[in-house]
């Protein structure tokens, strides 16, 4: 079992940081684990203590969501959560680094990762995308509400932040019986803030990158092993997005989870992280298999 006890990273960027490494573990693998729209960093809960025993786990809040500040500057646009991510890549001085991100987050990792490549740093290793979105789809029926933020304020004081988190949840899963109240509780919280509930409208107003095109064109570039986890039944990002990915995307394979729906490390924790550890073990170098 890990040892390994969260520590907060400081960092001059808008963003929380939270460390987990096991004192007993020597390998030099960071894991960068970047959450979805809405989420925050308690999406890994289940998966966070096991890649500690691996190597340096780093769960990020992403700017306007969970602990993280919420300033409202406008500076919202997915290509501006990217370069945070990347920024923090560099004040810290990551290398040997796997990217982790599920749903938004993978979709910021796939940025993230051309990015680096134009920066001509190995710093990045692998990554892993869960439920990533990568091409144009029908956007989830929540997003467009960006646009409507005294509509979508007045709902959610009319309704609750709870009642529309919980409701949410369980129509974004497969079993919808296996909502939690600690996973709304968990994921309401910092929507239940005005300055919460600003920042996620002004991050779904923009939430397509204005160049995805351009970034399309370029996942071939991205050619480090990759992790494709899909649940079969997600209605947020459909599967078809991971079956193109893993043509796009040189070096990448994808495992479809049966009877899953948008969120595998909280729907099947076990059964998802037993195909993460796989990925890891067969592509980490041979002094640093476990």
């Amino acid at each position: 079992m890990s040892r390994a006890r969260p520590e907060i990273v400081s960092t001059s960027l808008p963003l929380h940081v939270t460390e987990l490494r096991d004192p007993g573990v020597t390998s030099t693998d960071v894991f960068l684990m970047v959450h979805g729209y809405a989420g925050s960093s308690y999406t890994w809960h289940h998966w966070s203590p096991k890649l500690a025993e691996r190597g340096r786990v780093l769960l990020v809040d992403l700017k306007g969501f969970g602990e993280a500040p919420k300033p409202d500057d406008g500076r919202y646009r997915t290509t501006d959560l990217a370069d945070l991510i990347v920024e923090l890549v560099r004040e810290l001085d990551l290398w040997r680094l796997t990217l982790v991100g599920h749903s938004l987050g993978g979709g910021l990792s796939l940025i993230s990762a051309l990015r680096l490549i134009d920066q001509r740093e190995q710093r990045l290793d692998r990554m892993v995308l869960v439920a990533a979105p990568a091409y144009r789809q029908r956007l989830p029926p929540l997003v467009p509400l960006s646009n409507l933020p005294t509509f979508s304020s007045l709902t959610a004081k009319a309704l609750g932040v709870r009642t529309i988190v919980r409701s949410v949840l369980r129509s974004i899963v497969f079993d919808r019986e296996r909502v939690t109240e600690e996973q709304v509780e968990a994921y309401a919280r910092a929507l239940e803030e005005p300055e919460g509930l600003r920042a996620a409208m002004d991050v779904g107003r923009s939430i397509v990158p204005d160049n995805l095109d351009d970034l399309v064109r370029r996942y071939p570039e991205i050619d480090v092993p990759t992790l494709l986890l899909w649940g079969e039944q997600d209605p947020v990002i459909p599967l078809w997005v991971g079956e193109r990915l893993a043509d796009d995307l040189p070096r990448a394979r994808l495992v479809v989870m049966p009877e899953c729906g948008h969120v595998p490390p909280e729907e099947h924790p076990d059964a998802s992280f037993a195909h993460l550890a796989a990925f890891l073990d067969e592509t980490a170098p041979a002094t640093d298999t476990p």
